[in-house]
């Protein structure tokens, strides 16, 4: 019996089972769900079954065609859909209100003109500036301090540290240093304790605008500090010792040699971290979403597209939303590229 005629007595089967299953309610709807799963699957099997019987009974040339089809064709497929159809219903839906009709460019237009939304593209762009540069920056001058430095192994753990922790994770830790009690009360807020230990006032550090989005950013700073220090350090030590030495020869002191040895040689590295950096401020959500739910003038993109889409069920403004953040993140995965492209010509 062939491949076809199983798999079409199995969906028959299932679909008699399904019928009855339904009225179940909850296990009906959860059979059917497993049911169309098992049929997707066994339909999928049966395709690739097929394919690579036949690979091995024709020409070399054509088989090495089909075999590589045939192993590449589930990536392109969950590609397809789980990335280029939601990206397309993303920018259709766009330009439709909440009802799915078609309404032209008034979600854009809604954007930039309600001073909210405004307001959180302002704090999207401060966040940009100022964690790729500061974290790369802290990360450079850690891992040239402490480079070939007694402990430097221990140390540069303790700075990659936040990396293994969650963006979820650091915002629990950080809202509790942040932590705020009224006067008079006992302060569980590590910030708020230190400053009653030096006789000030507690302060609501998350409340307080705009100061609360740069306490936000530390957060962001604090994990992707140690990201840019362990590729920096490693650009660092791959720098040839010879030009090092050849600079000191000729009278270079540490900064100078730092700037005009060192940077050069880690200038792809730099890009790189930059931009993966910036690639994920950009999109950043998870800090906000657990330390102030976007409110009090700290939301972000991101965070203002899952608000608009999901609490307010705006589907077309949350469209929109995701559709400039991905405009805002072209043009440096594009530039990342194309430095990359010429490091690998260079080579």
């Amino acid at each position: 019996m062939g491949v076809g005629p199983v798999v079409a007595q199995v969906a028959e089967a299932v679909q008699h089972v399904l019928p009855a299953a339904r009225r179940g309610d909850f296990w009906g709807a959860t059979i059917e769900k497993f049911g169309v799963l098992f049929i997707g699957l066994a339909a999928f099997a049966a395709v690739i079954g097929l394919v690579l019987f036949f690979a091995d009974r024709t020409p070399k040339k054509m088989r090495d065609v089909v075999q590589l089809t045939a192993f590449v064709a589930p990536a392109l497929l969950l590609l397809l859909v789980g990335l280029v159809y939601p990206a397309i219903q993303t920018v259709y839906l766009a330009f439709t209100n909440r009802q799915g009709e078609w309404i032209g460019f008034q979600n854009f237009v809604w954007m930039f003109t309600q001073d909210e939304i405004l307001q959180v593209l302002l704090n999207t762009i401060i966040w940009v500036l100022l964690v790729p540069a500061l974290s790369t920056t802290i990360g450079l001058a850690y891992a040239v301090f402490i480079d070939k430095s007694a402990g430097e192994k221990v140390l540069k753990s303790l700075v990659f540290l936040p990396m293994a922790i969650s963006f979820v994770g650091a915002g629990i830790i950080w809202r509790f240093i942040y932590e705020y009690r009224a006067e008079g009360y006992e302060q569980i807020g590590l910030l708020n304790q230190i400053i009653v230990w030096f006789g000030g006032e507690p302060r609501q550090f998350l409340i307080e605008s705009p100061w609360n989005t740069f306490f936000l950013i530390i957060v962001m700073i604090w994990i992707q500090t140690g990201f840019a220090m362990v590729l920096l350090s490693a650009a660092i030590k791959a720098v040839p010792t010879e030009i090092i030495e050849a600079s000191r020869l000729d009278g270079a002191n540490a900064w100078q040699q730092f700037w005009n040895v060192t940077v050069p040689g880690i200038r792809s590295t730099l890009v790189v971290v930059v931009t993966t950096i910036t690639i994920a401020t950009l999109k950043v959500f998870d800090i906000v979403r657990t330390m102030t739910g976007g409110n009090y003038g700290t939301s972000v993109v991101a965070n203002e597209m899952y608000t608009q889409a999901f609490n307010r069920a705006e589907w077309g403004q949350g469209a929109a939303l995701a559709v400039v953040l991905f405009i805002m993140v072209l043009p440096i995965i594009m530039y990342n590229v194309r430095v990359m492209r010429k490091q690998r010509e260079i080579r």
